[in-house]
């Protein structure tokens, strides 16, 4: 079955169609990046049009049978259980788009794996941390904003997706707390209590961006910028934020690499650790749509598999 037409006569573009529906950049991002894995892997082409086309003429059995040959390269590359599934969903939000606009009749039902999340849910310790703090030069613009931001990071174990997103707007100093976008909420703003240090960081990196540059912080413009000549003004990229991160982390002497999905681990690790496991509590925290997740880092925190292994094994 040929990809249908639209009243123009223009083919219908299901991938541009599917992308443009997605709020997130990084979704779309994702979306084109594992669709273009998926037909390159399978056609030994781009994504264009007409291999959409293709695929999407095929028949359930052959279509299924094209999507469980690459779920099996995928296996052999030796991928993470999290990515071949994220791969597999990108192939069928492409069909289920499709079906949406009336262009195929194929179905995907192919099944992802079995995911554990979070089995490593171990992140640095507060000694680590304190110590990337410590390496930020509060007398220079560019360490009174990475002494901001990783306070952020750890204070209120927010995600760097997050963290990057926030306009000066956002920040309300006299209440002491920002309203954040978290991820899943759509365009929907939740206000976020701050420490009184993290707070007093902000202000400071603010007023000092404000020294420097009189009349650049609006209310629309990022609360996070780059300092450096190339791009300076310029918001800070999740990358960025990542670098700046691993940066400080070698400069503390730190082995394991260290992101800033890590921290957010650490903070939500000593947060349980400090309400005695109190999960309701750190879900306010962690903003987890699930307390189930909470549990597993609980669990890896006190270790309470190995210790009633232990008990059993006392017991024979």
């Amino acid at each position: 079955m040929a990809l249908a037409i639209l009243d123009a006569g223009r083919q219908v573009d299901v991938v541009a169609r599917l992308l443009a529906d997605k709020r997130s950049e990084n979704t779309r991002r994702a979306y084109r990046h594992d669709l273009a894995d998926f037909f390159a892997t399978m056609t030994g082409a781009p994504a264009t049009p007409e291999n959409v086309q293709g695929f999407l003429s095929l028949n359930r059995g052959q279509g299924n049978a094209a999507v469980m040959d690459y779920k099996a390269e995928l296996l052999e590359r030796g991928l993470a259980e999290a990515t071949v599934n994220r791969r597999l969903a990108a192939v069928r939000s492409l069909v289920n788009c499709a079906r949406l606009l009336g262009v195929t009749e194929l179905e995907i039902d192919v099944e992802g794996e079995a995911v554990q999340s979070y089995r490593d849910t171990r992140g640095v310790s507060v000694d680590a941390v304190r110590a990337m703090l410590g390496r930020c030069n509060l007398s220079t613009l560019k360490g009174l904003r990475d002494y901001a931001l990783l306070r952020l990071l750890w204070d209120n174990a927010l995600r760097r997706a997050e963290v990057s997103r926030l306009n000066v707007g956002d920040f309300d100093a006299e209440a002491r707390r920002l309203a954040i976008l978290g991820k899943g909420k759509g365009t929907q703003k939740a206000w976020v209590d701050l420490s009184e240090r993290t707070a007093a960081a902000i202000c400071a990196w603010l007023q000092a961006r404000e020294r420097g540059n009189p009349g650049s912080v609006t209310q629309t413009e990022a609360l996070f910028v780059a300092v450096d000549n190339a791009s300076a003004g310029a918001r800070l990229s999740t990358t960025g934020i990542y670098k700046l991160v691993r940066d400080y982390a070698q400069q503390a002497g730190i082995e394991r690499t260290v992101s800033p999905h890590r921290i957010r681990h650490s903070s939500i690790t000593a947060a349980l650790e400090v309400t005695n496991g109190d999960v309701v509590a750190v879900q306010r925290l962690s903003r987890h749509s699930k307390v189930e997740t909470l549990m597993v880092y609980n669990d890896n925190r006190i270790a309470q598999q190995g210790k009633v292994t232990n008990l059993l094994a006392e017991l024979a």
